[in-house]
Formats: structure tokens, C-alpha cells, sequence
């Protein structure tokens, strides 16, 4: 029993050799990513399947919109996980305790604020993009929902994102399975049993995502030993509110900048028709798990970064960086190998249309190598962030998406529109994806090479 409830709790970071403590730390969260995605993909095969490739299209063409909206959480996510990491590896109980506190009732208050602004700008931006006629009315449908419940969905990431940066990765894991079972359960009942189509998969997901966040809350105050659970540290405090913010919102503005761009690649991929959109769709669902070793291990080399500059100990960084990025390069390089060999077969599970499977294929070749260059951006923006430089990365994302991978798009379908693609050709969108990967690799790989990020630790500047 003393195992297993040591499983389940904080794990320190600083002690050990750097890549086992490493690997150890970003199973559970690789596992908890994979399940993560099959939120999403869990939606579009049953939808796919049950409804047709126009409500696939319809979850599809949600995603752009509902990402732009939940930037706000990112933010606080990401500057709870700096700040919780640091602190937790400094032994700082008091500071780490309003952090903590100041994290819940800033979610709470941008649960708010969405609820109140989704449902409004839902309509106008799906009809600013072009969304098709034949799938607005259940893009409408799906993100209103979203929106409404958004509570679970905020509380759940950011408290895992608490739970991570105390070491603790595991639990985080579990709640997400749990809920993930019961979002593929509730995804069927309503979809095929009810025949509530588009609006059930919302339904099932906010519902889930609501039980994810009660098992994190529950978890998070019996943690008494490591920090104090009470109504005081729920009082917003300027020098942790202040310090989350400045250290979350360049990460949030860079969830932003490349949910524009999304949009503005959307409303491009709209404009080659449903069955493009429908590839899309697929293609992203399985991008999203080929993606996941790396965001994992970017979000691993974040935690560990923190707890070890907390402590001070500038060594294991630069060992860890070194075995992270490694370890992380070459599991995406196994993962472009299997997405070649056995990408159709995943495909297929999302839709019995040859003409779209082929489509999809093709379009996953076009981005398989650039999930190597992914690895080493993700890992190293993960040890910047981790160190507190939360700006960098948010510039380099800034060029590759605006500045390279938008006007690419549009530039690649302009010079090939013909007779028989007058919009210009559907690859135009991946191809300026590879590009920006690649490019956003070199120059990630330079700023960390200059070292800014070593002189941003808050426990070393107070």
C-alpha cells in the first residue's frame, strides 16, 4: 500500500540520474497526452462513422475557434507550472501554497469570462471563415456547448498542470483515464443510442472533462504535506497573480498567434470543399498523437528545468537538456517510421471513403519528417520555459507561424491553381507546415545556443 501511495505523490526532480528521472516523469504524461488527444479523436470517429464526413468536417472546423478561446488557460497553466516546480524545488511552502491558490481562482474567473464570450462569437467567426453551409449549424452547435461547460476542461488542465510541476505526473494520468473511458462511453450513448449527432460528442466531452477536474481537486487537498489547503491562499496576491501572468501570457499569446494562423489556414482549407476539410480533419487527429512523445517531453524538460534551477542546480539542467532531447529525437523518429508503414491503416479507422483515405495519406507523407524537427523544438523551448523564459518561444512561434507559415500556404496554392484546382492545390497547407517546423527547429536550436534563458530563474532573481 506504501508503494502505491508513493506512486501517486510528489516526485523531486533534483535527486537521481537526470535521464531516468526524466523518462520516468514523461511516461505517465505521454500516456496522459495520448489519452488526451482521444478526447478529440474518440469525437470524430464516432461522428465520422455514426453521422457522416460532414459532421466529421463540423468537429473539425470547431477546433481552430475553440482553441483561439481557451488561450487564456494556457497562460495560467503554463506560468502555475513554472512557478509550482521552482517553488516545490526550493522547499518554499508559503509561496507555493498562494501560487497554488492564486492559480484556482484566476481558472475560475476565466471560466467566466469564456462562458460569457464564446457563445457570442461563435457564429460570426464561423461565418468569417467560410465555414460551409451544409456544416455551420453543428460547428455552432458544438462549440456552444464546449464553451458553456468550459469549467471542467479549465480546472482540469490547470490543476494537472499543478500536479505536474510538483513531480506528480501520475495522478494527473489516472484522472485523465478515467475520464477519457467515460467520454468514449457517453460518446456513443448519445451519438448512437440517442442520435444526438454533433451536439452529443460536446456534451460527452464537457461532461468527462467535468469529472477530470473533481478528481484533480480532491487529489490537490489532500496534499497537505507539501503545501496549505485553505481560503486564505485562494486571495489573489499581486506578487504571485502578477508573476503567473507575466510568466504565462507569452505563452498564451503564443497559443494565440498560431490559433489565428489555424484560422486563417482554415478558412484556405475551407475553400477546397468538404472532402479537404474531412482529410484535414483526420489528418490532424492523427498528427495530434504522432505530436504527443514530443509536447511530453517538452512538458517534462519544463518541470524538471524548474524543480532543478529552484534548487539551483544548473549542472542537471544542462545534463538533463542534453538526455531529454536526445531521448525525445528519437522516439519521434520511430514514430515517422510507423506513421509511413502503418499511416493508412490509422486512417481508415476515421472513414470507409477510398478517395479520402488516399487523400489523408498523402498528406500525412508530407509532414512525417517534420515530427523530428518538432522533438527538438519542443524539448528545447521546454527548458526555457521551465527556466522562466517564457518570451523566447513566444517570438520564434511568432515568426514560423505568421511571418513564414501563413503566407506560404497562401503563396504555394496561389502558383498552383488550375483548371482543375482553381483555389490551388489542397498540399499548399501541410507543405507550409513542414516548412515552418523545420525552419522554427533551426532557430529554436540558436536562441537556446545564446543562453538568455539561464538568467530567468525567479527563486535565483529573488
Amino acid at each position: 500500500m506504501a508503494k502505491i501511495t508513493e506512486l501517486f505523490s510528489p516526485k523531486d526532480l533534483t535527486e537521481g540520474t537526470p535521464w531516468k528521472r526524466i523518462v520516468e516523469f514523461s511516461i505517465p504524461m505521454l500516456i496522459g497526452n495520448v489519452a488526451q488527444q482521444f478526447y478529440n479523436t474518440a469525437d470524430s470517429i464516432i461522428v465520422g462513422k455514426y453521422v457522416g464526413d460532414n459532421a466529421l468536417a463540423a468537429v473539425g472546423s470547431a477546433s481552430p475557434i475553440l482553441n483561439l478561446l481557451l488561450v487564456l488557460f494556457v497562460g495560467i497553466s503554463v506560468g502555475a507550472g513554472i512557478m509550482v516546480s521552482q517553488y516545490f524545488g526550493a522547499k518554499d511552502r508559503v509561496k507555493l501554497s498562494h501560487t497554488i491558490g492564486n492559480c484556482i481562482t484566476l481558472t475560475a474567473i476565466a471560466s467566466v469570462i469564456i462562458m460569457i464570450i464564446g457563445p457570442i462569437v461563435t457564429k460570426p467567426l464561423l461565418t468569417f471563415l467560410n465555414t460551409p453551409d451544409t456544416i455551420i449549424d453543428w460547428c455552432e452547435d458544438y462549440l456552444i456547448i464546449y464553451f458553456v461547460g468550459i469549467a471542467g476542461f479549465a480546472n482540469y488542465n490547470i490543476l494537472a498542470g499543478v500536479l505536474r510541476g510538483l513531480g506528480d505526473s501520475l495522478s494527473a494520468l489516472l484522472f485523465l483515464l478515467i475520464s477519457t473511458a467515460l467520454n468514449v462511453v457517453l460518446d456513443i450513448y448519445f451519438v448512437a443510442s440517442l442520435n444526438m449527432g454533433v451536439p452529443g460528442v460536446a456534451l460527452a466531452t464537457v461532461i468527462a472533462q467535468a469529472i477530470s477536474a473533481i478528481l484533480c481537486i480532491i487529489k490537490l487537498v489532500k496534499m497537505k504535506s507539501n503545501f496549505d489547503v485553505n481560503w486564505k491562499m485562494l486571495k489573489l496576491e499581486k506578487e504571485y497573480y502578477y508573476k503567473l501572468i507575466k510568466l504565462g501570457l507569452p505563452s498564451g499569446l503564443t497559443q494565440a498567434i498560431f490559433s489565428l494562423a489555424m484560422i486563417v489556414v482554415q478558412s484556405l482549407t475551407n475553400s477546397f470543399g468538404e472532402m479537404v476539410i474531412a482529410c484535414n480533419v483526420i489528418v490532424m487527429r492523427v498528427d495530434g498523437f504522432a505530436m504527443m512523445p514530443n509536447f511530453s517531453f517538452g512538458s517534462a524538460m519544463t518541470t524538471y528545468t524548474g524543480q532543478n534551477i529552484g534548487a539551483l542546480k544548473m549542472d542537471r539542467v544542462e545534463k538533463g537538456t542534453k538526455d531529454g532531447t536526445m531521448i525525445a529525437v528519437g522516439v519521434s523518429t520511430i514514430i515517422t517510421i510507423l506513421i509511413l508503414i502503418f499511416g493508412r491503416n490509422l486512417i481508415s479507422i476515421f472513414t470507409d471513403t477510398k478517395e479520402l483515405i488516399d487523400l489523408s495519406m498523402n498528406m500525412m507523407r508530407i509532414l512525417a519528417l517534420g515530427y523530428i524537427a518538432m522533438a527538438i523544438t519542443q524539448s528545447l523551448s521546454g527548458v526555457m520555459r521551465g527556466a522562466g523564459d517564457t518570451v523566447t518561444p513566444m517570438w520564434i512561434s511568432l515568426i514560423v507561424t505568421v511571418v513564414l507559415r501563413v503566407p506560404v500556404a497562401y503563396g504555394i496554392a496561389y502558383l498552383t491553381q488550375s483548371e482543375a484546382f482553381p483555389t490551388g492545390r489542397p498540399e499548399s497547407t501541410f507543405i507550409s507546415l513542414l516548412i515552418s517546423w523545420t525552419i522554427g527547429a533551426v532557430i529554436t536550436f540558436a536562441f537556446f545556443r545564446k543562453g538568455k534563458w539561464r538568467k530567468k530563474g525567479i527563486v535565483s532573481e529573488a
